[in-house]
């Protein structure tokens, strides 16, 4: 990616920030990753997110704890999206070849598990199993009292709480 060559202050302040970190964010992440690609790439996604974030700098005091918070939650986002995907690829792959679905349908469930995965995060268990036993297999409240060993009650509560959570992570 190329700067202009006379920047506005975000673009400058970015570019300083590069200049300045870049090289300890990258050794930062290859300690932890253990592989350099890796590590690359993910120094290189979070400069690009940082891009998006330009009123951040100017409050910046402590630039190596922002670059390594904004790192490590990329990295957990970037772990999520790699367990969906090998639970993914597991459960398609016991599929008759008729029934598999193509590379773009692949890529498009993929993407909508990703993004209901980062949804639903921070639900506890049994309000995320009880949401999913309502939207994905259809089971209605008695039933999922039953399948969770829980009363009606308790069911009504987590559907509310997930929807609740639902509602307010998309905002």
């Amino acid at each position: 990616m190329s700067l202009p060559s006379t920047p506005s202050a975000p673009h400058a302040d970015i570019r300083e920030l590069y200049i300045d970190h870049h090289a300890w964010l990258l050794g930062w992440l290859r300690k932890r990753l253990r592989h350099d690609d890796s590590a690359a790439d993910l120094a290189q996604d979070t400069f690009i997110h940082i891009l998006g974030k330009p009123e951040r700098l100017q409050e910046l005091r402590q630039p190596r704890a922002w670059l390594s918070t904004v790192a490590h939650g990329l990295l957990v986002d970037r772990v999520r999206r790699q367990r969906v995907e090998r639970a993914f690829l597991e459960a398609i792959a016991h599929l008759p070849q008729a029934s598999m679905p193509s590379p773009e349908s692949q890529m498009i469930l993929l993407e909508t598990l990703a993004r209901v995965d980062v949804l639903l995060d921070g639900l506890r268990p049994k309000v995320r199993m009880a949401f999913l036993l309502s939207r994905l297999e259809g089971l209605g409240y008695k039933e999922i009292a039953e399948r969770l060993e829980v009363s009606l009650g308790s069911v009504e509560k987590y559907m509310a709480s997930a929807i609740r959570h639902c509602y307010l992570a998309q905002r």
